[in-house]
């Protein structure tokens, strides 16, 4: 499980594709990180860009850097943005909660419910605003002041369109903080963002079409 509050922002160093039959079936990642890498063991968990991914390795540096290293299957590379993603990207980074861990942003599970796109960005004096295209199947678990992961990133729905639209849209306001310490502050209109939808709504759906 992740919070949602982003850690470091890292640098994917090294993309290692396996193809076969001319697609990628799998991948090997290496993640140039500081903060995440602190006391961190094989077999950990740590978010990228809201994907949550096993440490399979670790080279470490004198600066007290180092480099980790993570294998994607094909299924995360269809369903992320990670399966377009190539060296040199920067890249969200949290380390999975622990029990002592402060809840600073929402219960995530690091599974990417789909892929949006940024619309446009509307700079302000405090903060900026910025309208996300978000799959149509997923439209309904989004509402307006409840909780979204857009790269990882904890944020709160600020506007909604229509749920029956062709092309559903939602809002985020994101504050300096949030645009300077995460990659979202450099995110480009027509940029793929993974988005995971509040898992509560999802539960609440599937209980209540059991009970009808």
């Amino acid at each position: 499980m992740f919070t949602g509050i982003v850690e470091e922002v890292g640098t994917l160093v090294v993309r290692e594709d396996q193809i076969a039959g001319g697609q990628a079936i799998a991948a090997v990642l290496q993640i140039r990180a500081r903060t995440v890498l602190q006391d961190v063991s094989l077999g950990d968990s740590i978010a990228v860009n809201g994907v949550c991914l096993t440490v399979t390795g670790v080279q470490p540096d004198a600066d007290g850097a180092g480099i980790w290293s993570t294998d994607v299957m094909a299924e995360t590379l269809s369903r992320s943005s990670l399966g377009s993603m190539t060296a040199g990207a920067p890249v969200n980074l949290e380390r999975a909660v622990t029990p002592h861990t402060r809840l600073g942003g929402h219960l995530m599970q690091g599974h990417v419910d789909g892929i949006g796109a940024i619309l446009g960005r509307v700079p302000g004096e405090h903060w900026e605003v910025v309208r996300i295209a978000l799959p149509a199947d997923l439209a309904r678990y989004v509402v307006e002041k409840g909780s979204i992961a857009v790269d990882g990133v904890s944020l709160t729905v600020s506007a909604v369109s229509a749920t029956d639209i062709p092309e559903p849209w939602f809002e985020v306001s994101l504050i300096p903080t949030t645009l300077r310490e995460t990659t979202l502050g450099a995110r480009d209109p027509g940029e793929p963002v993974n988005l995971e939808v509040d898992v509560i709504a999802k539960y609440v759906e599937r209980l209540m079409g059991g009970r009808s």
